[in-house]
């Protein structure tokens, strides 16, 4: 079972700013955690950057264009609050996005049957024209439109087991009967979507956990109602977005997930894409704030889509 692992130094060249959650300790810690032994056998790529025209089939030209002009030549930018871009942003947020279409490419030719995009900054909170939430480019959703128009793979389904609802990856795919998005997520919590009445023209699935839901709440919500929805859109290609601040020593949220979760919700993914679409994932990294835990989770999230024991 061959998997890609895929990063750029440019992901740890976006500068936040001091004591700002998203910052490229996250990335370091992921990529040493994926040093380790039995992460040998991994191929691993540089990621390659993403053009204008991979990225405008989900974000307006206009606004691509724009919000790369907009990077400062010193120093850092405030998009919002919490969104903040510095020189080496521009060039991170493209290698991000270009992982996930270059993951898309090795699996789709049969390269790799699954691989794993370690990248900053993170995307699925990015609307059509709105970077928000640490994100820029929705990196997940310009994958999907990528496989589609690239490899033909129609159907494409997202899902996000990040602890905040994927609010930019619901607004790209809401009105498209052909793409599918389902998420799990901490409610009440940033951005504020991702109400179960949510459900675009019946390809999302919303099913939000309260405060303090752990491993038992969360297994439910994919047996119970994810996965049966997944299996029945039927898949062309898998992809994940996962954001591990779910874990009960995130800082930014209350769940109280663990390793194991990760590992389990891995596996009936896998499951489910080995029967639709003959085992076809791309996942890409999104939160995840404690850099123990994130190590961790990373770490369990991509030995079981090696087929490996964790």
């Amino acid at each position: 079972m061959t998997t890609l692992l895929l990063s750029h130094d440019a992901c740890l060249d976006h500068q936040t700013s001091v004591g700002h959650p998203e910052s490229p300790a996250r990335l370091r810690a992921v990529l040493d955690a994926l040093s380790a032994p039995q992460f040998e056998v991994l191929q691993r790529e540089e990621a390659p950057r993403a053009t204008v025209e991979d990225i405008v089939r989900v974000h307006p030209r206009a606004h691509v264009e724009g919000l790369l002009a907009r990077m400062p030549t010193k120093g850092i930018e405030h998009i919002d609050p919490d969104t903040v871009v510095s020189p080496g942003s521009g060039e991170a947020a493209l290698r991000a996005t270009g992982a996930v279409c270059r993951a898309v490419a090795a699996v789709a030719s049969g390269q790799a049957q699954k691989a794993f995009c370690a990248v900053r900054p993170p995307g699925h909170h990015a609307e059509p024209q709105t970077p928000m939430g640490f994100c820029l480019f929705n990196n997940v959703a310009v994958g999907a439109l990528y496989a589609r128009e690239k490899y033909g793979l129609t159907k494409a389904a997202v899902i996000d087991f990040d602890v905040h609802h994927g609010n930019g990856t619901q607004a790209m795919f809401e009105a498209d009967e052909n793409l599918f998005y389902a998420s799990t997520h901490q409610s009440p919590l940033y951005p504020g979507t991702g109400d179960a009445s949510e459900t675009g023209v019946g390809n999302i699935v919303n099913v939000p956990l309260r405060q303090g839901a752990d491993g038992t709440e969360f297994r439910a919500a994919y047996e119970k109602v994810i996965l049966p929805a997944l299996r029945a859109f039927d898949p062309d290609f898998l992809f994940i977005s996962a954001g591990f601040d779910g874990h009960t020593e995130d800082p930014l949220a209350g769940l109280n997930l663990t390793e194991p979760d990760y590992v389990w919700v891995t596996k009936e993914l896998m499951g489910v894409a080995q029967n639709a679409c003959d085992g076809r994932i791309v996942s890409t990294l999104e939160g995840g704030y404690d850099l123990g835990a994130l190590a961790r989770s990373t770490s369990a999230h991509v030995a079981t889509l090696m087929g490996t024991d964790v």
